[in-house]
């Protein structure tokens, strides 16, 4: 038997090493191990690589550090996070100072949301990224779209967080874009930038954070654009003493409108869905802002949290995924120069990570949108 035993070791020993091939033996066909930009798979290709791996970044997007080392390195469209929750310091009885999370009328939480956003986002190009209703694929677009990681925001104090996201958004909007503005593709003339400044500014698409950095992200926008048109998804006024979407909360009372239309805004109640339909809606929006340069801001709350339930401040009664996706695609068009979501607390999402894919899927659009329609115009 000892011939017999000693032949069937050999026989393992050989099947076993036959099994154990080298990392480069396993790659597939032109894998590039450090690629700097991700590859993504283009008409009737597959995906290659496991979406799961590797650092988290929005739809594994490069990592570019915008604001320290890689400072002149140029974009299209930059991702950045904004983990921002105002503080408010007050003082306790003994004379010890107390930080309380002021940020949220409700609950906690919205300084992970960048983390979670991009974790939610690492499907998106599972099949490739190519928007079926907007005919586009964004990622292929031609445009150099880049995940600038997060502005450095001090938890400690609010003033001073607040200037800081300020000064790092502008210093990626005010940064030379990678690619050319190029002609208009009906008359084929050149476009002009659309900015006060007359230069073409990169688009940046900022991960919050709770809405208070709405507020230093459009004093950035401004130093480019001038005065601009806001178009503000939210179930909530957000204006206690431009165009509102998805209103849905209750009111202190009536002057809680009269505020609201001091401030500018034109409103949009979520339960108007039921009668105007989202066509009916995306028309008064389109009306309301006309051909002027737009902000785009969206609260996660203005989706149901049946949808999304990782908020500060949820409300009931809302729109559905579908349904904003569906919004955000009427916007097609228009030139929306910058944009944010905010309000993602995902320590209240559940274990499928709902309220985080459905951030990542509503920034999808908005990428579709942007990537369609250049910050330029034919000369008058």
């Amino acid at each position: 038997m000892a011939p017999t035993i000693f032949l069937l070791t050999l026989l393992l020993m050989s099947s076993s090493s036959g099994l154990c091939h080298v990392d480069d033996d396993q790659m597939p066909l032109d894998y590039v191990r450090f690629p700097y930009q991700a590859v993504y798979p283009g008409d009737n290709d597959v995906t290659a690589n496991s979406i799961f791996s590797g650092i988290t970044t929005f739809a594994k997007l490069p990592w570019v550090q915008c604001l320290t080392k890689d400072k002149a390195e140029t974009f299209d469209i930059a991702f950045i996070g904004a983990p921002f929750v105002s503080l408010q310091n007050i003082v306790a009885a003994a004379g010890a100072h107390e930080a309380q999370d002021t940020g949220t009328s409700y609950r906690p939480g919205a300084r992970f949301g960048p983390a979670g956003i991009r974790a939610g986002s690492r499907r998106l190009t599972l099949y490739g990224g190519y928007n079926v209703p907007l005919e586009v694929n964004p990622f292929l677009s031609g445009l150099k779209v880049v995940d600038c990681g997060d502005i450095p925001v001090t938890p400690y104090d609010n003033k001073y967080a607040i200037e800081q996201i300020e000064h790092g958004h502008k210093e990626l909007l005010h940064r030379p874009t990678f690619s050319a503005l190029g002609n208009d593709s009906v008359t084929g003339q050149p476009l002009l930038p659309i900015s006060v400044d007359g230069k073409h500014h990169p688009r940046v698409i900022t991960l919050g954070g709770d809405h208070t950095i709405v507020l230093p992200l459009l004093r950035s926008i401004y130093s480019a654009y001038g005065p601009i048109s806001v178009i503000h998804f939210d179930s909530h006024l957000d204006t206690w003493k431009p165009s509102h979407g998805a209103i849905r909360t209750t009111l202190s009372g009536p002057a809680d409108y009269a505020n609201d239309d001091q401030s500018g805004f034109q409103r949009i109640e979520a339960r108007e869905i039921d009668t105007i339909g989202t066509d009916g809606i995306i028309k008064k929006i389109r009306e309301t802002v006309g051909d002027r340069p737009a902000y785009l801001s969206i609260d996660i709350d203005s989706i149901d949290p049946a949808f999304a339930p990782a908020t500060g401040t949820p409300e009931t009664g809302g729109w559905s995924t579908r349904e904003l996706r569906t919004i955000l695609r009427g916007l097609d068009g228009l030139h929306i120069v910058s944009a944010d979501i905010v309000e993602v607390a995902p320590a209240y999402d559940t274990n499928a990570e709902l309220t985080t894919m459905a951030a990542a899927d509503v920034l999808f659009e908005v990428l579709s949108v942007m990537a369609k329609t250049p910050l330029g115009k034919v000369a008058d």
